[in-house]
């Protein structure tokens, strides 16, 4: 009775580790997929209908090949990637937008300048008078265009900030339901590892998302938190994140977790929120901010000059811009204003002099002051700010690709370990087939003593 004890709980270990080699290789293809082993133990002979030290084997569990390290490691490395991914699309757009000669204020700018060049051969010359204006006129339609396409950007920001909020919950949501079955399955006894790799798929989307924290517990679930220790998901409850439109046009993203409410930190979010938030904050509302402070400068400086000044009539100069920094049209000429009413004289007696149109040309050189560049000559603020977002693109461009490799690595790492190696399990199809015949033979034999045995005494 104990060879055929023995035996017989060795052929069924190796049915066991069969029926998990098999499907291992059926799942190959199957994205998240974590290979599974059978974990062999040994148990005593029969004796008397109770088992003893030194005979047989079980199977009491089938391993999980799944290391939490490396798990986080792929996670965090998509959290960096989601990061990039979500930023270069705006970034390429914006430094295409404001590189190109058609929109560049720089090139509105020379033909303003150049226009007033123009008029100081003549500065009583009509046509070449109402070409200052002319010019004006474009240089204002870039800065408004321009204006316009950097608020769409934010808008766009904004709508894509919302939409990951969305996905956020969903996946938190999904993540706590499965974390439930997990629990309960376990308890039951049932390997819950089909829906183990589920949730960790789902995280993994997750963590494209927004950076996280994950830490598994003794019952099998899994708690998800933010980078900052705020909570996604603890066991079978999953947090609300919503964003809040503010004033000034940026977003505040607010967490609701069971009855606590958090004002969530963007400073470090990671994943596609944080993209969005770097890119918004370190990017885009720097530009938006120098853009209208150049504006602004033009503005003033152009009117105060042309104050300075008197009309071919004699009459004190009068305004060229107006500035409305709370509108997308930034700057505009004003209305009804006349090429005789260019302030080009410094004498009201005098309407051929061009003193005043002499500093107005000059005003092209003087430094300006704008919030992210400081001090700069107003002929060279573009340039500067097209030079350091052409840096800022180039970094980015080169962290993406740094994150790319680091992502592909974690993905292989992981595989080395969870991942399903046809060749390696082929072997142990092989070893558990030589097992299962061996120990089928050793129950042939036993059958053959046993009825030997029954027929001495027959």
């Amino acid at each position: 009775m104990t060879i055929h004890y023995t035996a017989l709980t060795g052929a069924l270990a190796a049915q066991t580790a069969l029926a998990a080699a098999s499907h291992n290789i059926a799942n190959v293809m199957t994205p998240g997929f974590t290979r599974q082993g059978a974990l062999f133990a040994a148990v005593g002979p029969f004796k008397g209908g109770v088992a003893a030290t030194g005979g047989g084997v079980s199977v009491p569990a089938l391993l999980r090949f799944s290391d939490g390290y490396k798990n986080m490691q792929m996670w965090q490395a998509n959290a960096e990637l989601g990061r990039y991914n979500t930023s270069q699309p705006y970034m390429k757009q914006l430094e295409q937008v404001m590189g190109d000669d058609g929109s560049s204020l720089n090139s509105g700018l020379d033909l303003f300048f150049n226009a007033l060049n123009a008029a100081s051969v003549d500065p009583t010359s009509a046509p070449l008078r109402q070409q200052v204006i002319t010019s004006a006129e474009a240089l204002a339609q870039r800065f408004n265009n321009l204006n316009q396409v950097l608020n769409n950007q934010r808008a766009s920001v904004a709508q894509q900030r919302t939409a990951s909020v969305a996905q956020v919950n969903s996946l938190s949501a999904e993540i706590a339901d499965l974390n439930e079955k997990i629990a309960a399955t376990r308890a039951t006894g049932i390997n819950p590892s089909s829906l183990m790799d589920a949730r960790d798929l789902k995280i993994d989307a997750l963590s494209n998302l927004v950076g996280l924290q994950v830490v598994e517990q003794a019952d099998g679930s899994a708690s998800v938190s933010l980078r900052s220790g705020v909570p996604l998901v603890a066991g079978s409850l999953a947090a609300t994140l919503s964003t809040v439109n503010n004033p000034d046009g940026s977003q505040t993203l607010k967490l609701a977790f069971a009855s606590e409410s958090f004002t969530v930190t963007q400073g470090n979010l990671g994943g596609q929120l944080g993209g969005l938030d770097e890119f918004e904050r370190t990017v885009l509302k720097p530009v938006i901010d120098d853009v209208a402070a150049l504006a602004e400068e033009i503005a003033t400086r152009v009117n105060t000059q042309m104050a300075a000044g008197f009309a071919m009539d004699g009459t004190p100069g009068t305004d060229l811009f107006q500035f409305d920094a709370a509108s997308t049209g930034l700057l505009k000429v004003v209305n009804g204003l006349l090429g005789e009413d260019l302030a080009f004289s410094s004498d009201p007696t005098k309407p051929g002099n061009s003193d005043n149109l002499q500093a107005l040309i000059g005003l092209r050189d003087q430094p300006l002051t704008v919030p992210s560049l400081g001090t700069v000559r107003l002929g060279d603020i573009y340039t500067q700010i097209v030079g350091r977002l052409g840096t800022q693109n180039q970094q980015a461009r080169a962290a993406h690709d740094t994150a790319r490799t680091v992502r592909n690595q974690a993905e292989e790492s992981w595989k080395s370990t969870s991942g399903v190696n046809t060749d390696e399990e082929a072997i142990n199809i092989v070893q558990y087939q030589q097992m299962y015949q061996a120990n089928m033979k050793v129950l042939a034999v036993s059958n053959e003593l046993f009825d030997t045995t029954l027929a001495m005494f027959g």
